[in-house]
This record gives C-alpha cells, sequence and structure tokens, in this order.
C-alpha cells in the first residue's frame, strides 16, 4: 500500500464516517455523541486507483495527561507521528471552534502534509460554510460530505499528488502469496476489565491500545498485524462482553456487536477470563458462543501474578473447565500476565496448537476402521423394536472438524450415543478444545410412500 494516511480532527466532526466510506465497511463505530472513537483503527482504503493505509483516530481535546481524554490523545498524537498525510477534519455546520485553531497548530508543527476537509458540506450552505476553514492556514479546504459521498473526487486529486505510488502486481501472484501466508486471526475475548487492552499492548511491545483501570475502554474491535516467532497473526482486540440483560446503551450494544463480528471471523478465539474471579456465568456464556460459531478455542486465565497457590489452583480450574466446558473437552487452560508479560508464549504455542487442531483432517478408512470398534464395543440401541443402523462415516470438512454419518432410522439415535461417538472422536485422533460438529445422514426408502417418482 501507498503509504498511511491519518484521519485527525476535534470530536464529532465524522471522522469515522469517513474512515468507513474510504475502507467500504462499517468498521468504525459511529454515535451522534461525541468521543466514540477512542483506540486507533486502521484499514485497507480504496479510493480510485490510490490504495493507502488509512487510520482513525480519537478526537483530539484539551485534557490531563493521566485522564482517559488526555490517553486518547496520546494515542492521535502517535498516530500523525506515524502518518505520512494527514487528514484535519473540521465540521463546516458547526463553523471553526477554538479548539479547530488549537489543533490546527499540532498538525502544522507535526511538519506532514496535510489536507484540510471541509466535511458536512452538501448544498449550498455547506459550501458556504467551507469557506471559512481557510483562516486555518492549512491550505484550500476540500469540500466533501462523508456520509453521502460528495467531494471523494477532490479528496483523490490531493492524495495522489502526496501519497507515494507503487508498483503494479501480478494479480494471480498477489493471490498465491496471500492464501499461502495468510496470518492466523487471533480474537481476543472476555469480560470488561479481563484485561484484553494490557495483553495485547504486551504482545505487540508498545502501548497500542488504550488502557486503564476504568471498565469498559475499547469499544471498537482493533485489529493489529503481529508476527510471533516468524509467523504472522492478526490481533482483534475486543470489547467487554457484559451479560445481554444489563447492555442498555446503544453505544455498548454496537461495541458488543462488533465483537461478535470478530468471533465470528477469527480462527481462534482467546477467552480471556479474571484468574482472581474466573469461570463466571458470563464466561461460559462466552465459552458457548464461541463453540457455536465453530471458532477454536484457547482459555486465557489473566492476572496470574495476583494468585496464591498457583500450581494447586491451576489444577483446579483446570478440573473445573473439564467440568463446565463438556462442548469443548480439553480445551487449553493457560495462566498469564498482561501487566507482567508472562505466558505469552505459552498462550501463542496453545493458539496455534488449536489452530492446527481446528484444521485437521482425518482419512475416510481410518473414520471407519475406529467406527467399527465403536459399534461392537457399544451398539446403538434399539428404539420401538428397531434396530437404527450406522453404515458408515466421513469427514466433511475442518475448521472446525465436520463429520457426517450415514445409516437408517438415525433420526431416532439418542443425544447420549451422538456424545458418546462426539468423545470417541476427541480421544482417538487427539482432537481435543475444538468444535465437532456431527450430522446424521438417512438414506431414503424406496418403498417409502413418495419416494418413488
Amino acid at each position: 500500500m501507498a503509504g498511511t494516511v491519518a484521519i485527525v480532527g476535534r470530536p464529532n466532526v465524522g471522522k469515522s464516517t469517513l474512515f468507513n466510506r474510504l475502507v467500504g465497511k462499517k468498521l468504525a463505530l459511529v454515535d451522534d455523541r461525541p468521543g466514540v472513537t477512542r483506540d486507533r483503527r486502521e484499514g485497507e482504503a480504496r479510493l480510485g486507483d490510490l490504495t493507502f493505509n488509512i487510520v482513525d483516530t480519537a478526537g483530539l481535546e484539551e485534557a490531563d495527561e493521566a485522564s482517559l481524554a488526555g490517553r486518547m490523545r496520546a494515542q492521535t498524537e502517535a498516530a500523525i507521528a506515524d502518518a505520512d498525510v494527514i487528514l484535519f477534519v473540521v465540521d463546516v455546520r458547526a463553523g471553526l471552534t477554538p479548539t479547530d485553531r488549537a489543533f490546527a497548530d499540532v498538525v502544522r508543527r507535526s511538519g506532514k502534509p496535510v489536507v484540510l476537509l471541509a466535511n458536512k458540506a452538501e448544498g449550498g450552505k455547506g459550501i458556504e460554510g467551507a469557506y471559512e476553514a481557510f483562516g486555518l492556514g492549512l491550505g484550500d479546504p476540500v469540500p466533501i460530505s462523508a456520509e453521502h459521498g460528495e467531494g471523494l473526487g477532490e479528496l483523490y486529486d490531493a492524495l495522489e499528488a502526496l501519497l507515494p505510488r507503487e508498483p503494479e502486481e501480478d494479480e494471480d501472484e498477489v493471490e498465491e502469496v496471500e492464501e499461502a501466508d495468510r496470518p492466523v486471526r487471533v480474537a481476543i475475548v472476555g469480560r470488561p476489565n479481563a484485561g484484553k487492552s494490557t495483553l495485547v499492548n504486551r504482545m505487540l511491545g508498545e502501548e497500542r491500545l488504550l488502557t486503564g483501570p476504568e471498565a469498559g475502554i475499547t469499544r471498537d474491535t482493533i485489529s493489529l498485524d503481529w508476527d510471533w516467532r516468524g509467523r504472522r497473526v492478526k490481533l482483534f482486540d475486543t470489547a467487554g462482553m457484559r451479560k445481554r440483560a444489563r447492555v442498555e446503551d446503544k453505544l455498548e450494544k454496537l461495541s458488543v456487536a462488533d465483537g461478535l463480528r470478530a468471533v465470528r471471523f477469527a480462527d481462534v478465539v482467546v477467552v480471556l477470563l479474571d484468574a482472581t474471579i474466573p469461570f463466571e456465568k458470563q464466561d461460559l456464556t462466552i465459552v458457548d458462543l464461541v463453540e457455536r460459531e465453530g471458532r477454536a478455542l484457547v482459555i486465557g486465565l489473566n492476572k496470574w501474578d495476583l494468585v496464591a497457590d498457583r500450581p494447586g489452583l491451576l489444577k483446579e480450574l483446570k478440573e473445573e473447565a473439564s467440568r463446565l466446558l463438556a462442548q469443548v473437552k480439553g480445551v487449553p487452560v493457560v495462566p498469564l500476565s498482561g501487566l507482567a508479560g508472562e505466558g505469552i508464549d505459552v498462550l501463542m504455542k496453545a493458539v496455534f496448537a488449536a489452530h492446527d487442531v481446528w484444521n485437521r483432517r482425518v482419512s475416510t478408512a481410518q473414520l471407519n476402521r475406529w467406527l467399527g470398534d465403536m459399534l461392537a464395543s457399544h451398539p446403538p440401541p434399539a428404539v420401538a423394536g428397531r434396530r437404527i443402523k450406522i453404515r458408515y462415516m466421513t469427514q466433511v470438512k475442518a475448521r472446525p472438524p465436520h463429520f457426517a454419518i450415514f445409516g437408517n432410522q438415525l433420526q431416532e439415535l439418542p443425544r447420549s450415543y451422538t456424545r458418546y461417538l462426539v468423545n470417541g472422536l476427541r480421544e482417538a485422533f487427539d482432537l481435543p478444545g475444538v468444535p465437532i460438529r456431527l450430522s446424521l445422514r438417512t438414506g431414503k426408502n424406496p418403498y417409502e410412500k413418495g419416494s418413488r417418482q
């Protein structure tokens, strides 16, 4: 991609709306209230034939460095320092404010190329308001409407002159490389204040995400590229998930929905528990969600540095996981401390091991030899005097492992027997901690009424 472009400006001028417009997806949360965006959010933007990295930032505000607003401002200043081009956005409907003027000076002092965007300039009144932006001394304002997609041609012209051009690559070669070297997508989820952002910062080795004692700091799901021992990883930091009954605020609902979307598109999900209060009901609910979505799973016991009697407690919690999480029996349970940086290598080894299991395939010959032994040791029960007959099975797909059993009257097979088969599959083919899907497929009876054409 040709360079990095950061979108900056005071709160509620339409930065996230512009970000979503340029990436072509509703990635960033958007709401009428100011201060929705807190962390830097990155995406791949396309504008005409330009492709570049775009960064959405928190609104610039004057605040004490130790406060949440001050930490948000530090994140925005870091984005400015890393950018090749800055898009400084003002709201022409509201007019210029002292905050706009103060932060125009911040942007000017950065020495980076700046494109001044006069947003919400749809209609005659908006165009008139755009002229006021000349007073910021950042050059000619580009009137746009991020919400309606107006003025993007002028924005293209401005960026084309500032961004470096990259040589074109053969599309077939790019697709082959991407498929072979696709990063493993790892979503970090859990209850609020479990330490998800602190853990991700420690993994990256920098204060990339906002952290603090306040619960619920993270709102957007933030995706970050990382390299662990030569293996590419795309990390997703998500907002804390509270019980549904407690989620009343519209913005929190959007944040949780964003986190659920990250789970659906992840390969491996790390459910982060607070080791001082593990296996709360909400933790179990989150694990159920991951299992239903068919993702590989790892349990992380965070804040392990605050725990006494570590060996005894770890044994107890592993036994509890086996009892409470029967649907993902054998799931790895990893003690760690995001704050102290302990256990991260062990966690990542467990993540890649779970990813391998999630992708595992078993040959049909192996499955049917195993099935024969299972049926011989414990045949299916008879229903209403009729014997259930299981003929053979095969693996339909991986990610997660999905098996199909073929036979007669399988719709009458008791759930206890399908559990017997699933547990046998886990043990025989070393499939711990991943969801296992089992489809029952009954052949048509040629003598059944309506089956003959």
